[in-house]
């Protein structure tokens, strides 16, 4: 069985008790850096309690040892995420009840860039960062009669095309780099996806106006799979671990290496 935790976490100094840890602790009374943090332990559930463990057990490590070890490590200066989630790593997997195995920790610098270690994948990190683009496509293969691309996609198949706001989310794995400490620099990781995505698909008639859908028909689905060819290989020594592509708020598809 699996638990996941998470802590929600005000990078400052702690002088206050926790009250209100539902949105963040300490109490961010001025400019501050924010942090979540999702803790994935697993173990065998006690028969009596149902409990796997007891979820205070985990916010007493996070809030007492795992908040203090972050302010200290950001108060010496810029400090990598890479860096911050394996001692996050190291604090946390000491600390557990006993017969409880830490399997996963995610650590959002921002909602949108997270940094991911599992269990047995021992010096490797894996970093999310997200995107966005506005694209418009039409549902429709050319070897259906209107009445089947109709039956098959509905008002998706209206010969305007329709729009949506996807959001791109991008996973690359590797081990931090010995003098850096980085798995891939973000600002290189940021471009090339720009420069080999966004740039590519935003703003277009995914029909009209990529040659990769001239005959493919642009689902969220095939959408991915072309996300992944264009990515694929571009990140030495890093590898394209995922590809996510929201289409709306309820749907995505994905790719796994």
């Amino acid at each position: 069985m699996k638990l996941m935790r998470e802590a929600r976490l005000s990078i400052g100094p702690a002088r206050t008790q926790r009250t209100n840890p539902w949105a963040g602790w300490p109490p961010a009374t001025h400019l501050a850096p924010y942090i979540t943090l999702q803790v994935v332990v697993e173990g065998e559930p006690d028969p009596a309690s149902g409990y796997l463990c007891d979820i205070h057990d985990i916010d007493g490590v996070l809030f007492d040892y795992v908040q203090p070890r972050l302010f200290a490590e950001t108060q010496r200066g810029p400090c990598a995420g890479e860096h911050l989630l394996s001692n996050t790593w190291g604090i946390v997997s000491h600390r557990l009840p006993p017969g409880v195995r830490l399997q996963e920790l995610h650590l959002a610098i921002t909602p949108y860039l997270i940094y991911h270690h599992y269990a047995g994948a021992v010096g490797m990190i894996s970093i999310t960062q997200s995107f966005e683009f506005a694209a418009a496509h039409r549902l429709y293969c050319s070897d259906y009669t209107p009445e089947q691309n109709l039956q098959a996609f509905g008002k998706c198949s209206n010969p305007n095309g329709h729009g949506h706001n996807y959001i791109l989310e991008v996973t690359l794995r590797g081990e931090p780099d010995r003098t850096t400490g980085l798995v891939y620099a973000l600002p290189k990781f940021e471009q090339l996806v720009h420069d080999l995505v966004i740039d590519s698909l935003d703003h277009k008639h995914l029909n009209l106006d990529c040659p990769e859908f001239t005959r493919l028909n642009p689902s969220v689905e095939n959408i991915t799979r072309v996300i992944w060819d264009k990515l694929q290989g571009k990140f030495h020594p890093a590898v394209l671990a995922q590809v996510r592509v929201w289409e709306t708020p309820k749907t995505y598809a994905q790719l796994n290496a």
